[in-house]
């Protein structure tokens, strides 16, 4: 890295087009912090609060994410492409549009997250639980879905192509007549009609 921001109280900072390339954020409280048309390159985050932060066209890109915290956190139209996380805190998390391609957030627990629109391609869920979360008009095609739970998700409109139910937990999830026959297709059968 070339730089550590360390410890720092970052609380309702406004961001607009500032840019960082491999800064290691560490401890840092980013409560309430709004950023916009934002740039984040290579960065790491460590036991950073983004807790109810708002995020309007900004980039975070290849960057790490370790044990943060997203509660009621808002994601607009962003690019997330490439980053990781690992034992972070989604309750309540919301975004909207956006590109999350490559993502990996294996077994993250995003129950109740929402996502609208969102660019999903070649994400890591295996073993996510995405209980109760809402994944609408997503297009989740060629992402890694193993071990994931979905119950009671609403998953309308998002393309699950890839997507094998016999490895996965649909219980109570709601879908489309297209869905359908993309699931019931994934099992071997033949639809006509």
């Amino acid at each position: 890295m070339e730089s550590t921001v360390r410890g720092e109280d970052w609380y309702g900072r406004e961001l607009e087009g500032a840019e960082y390339t491999e800064v290691d954020f560490v401890d840092v409280d980013m409560t309430e912090l709004v950023s916009t048309a934002a740039v984040f390159t290579n960065c790491t985050f460590r036991n950073v609060r983004f807790n109810v932060s708002e995020h309007t066209d900004s980039a975070f890109v290849n960057c790490s994410f370790s044990r943060c915290n997203f509660f009621d956190a808002t994601f607009r139209r962003c690019k997330l492409t490439g980053s990781t996380f690992d034992g972070c805190d989604f309750g309540l998390l919301k975004v909207d549009g956006g590109n999350w391609s490559f993502v990996s957030l294996p077994k993250a627990d995003l129950a109740g997250a929402e996502f609208a629109g969102v660019r999903l391609r070649e994400a890591d869920l295996a073993r996510a639980r995405l209980v109760g979360a809402t994944l609408t008009g997503c297009d989740l095609s060629a992402s890694a879905f193993e071990g994931a739970d979905f119950s009671k998700a609403d998953l309308r409109g998002s393309d699950l192509t890839g997507l094998d139910p016999q490895t996965v937990t649909l219980t109570n999830a709601t879908i489309d007549d297209r869905q359908a026959v993309t699931i019931v297709e994934a099992l071997g059968l033949i639809v006509i009609g």
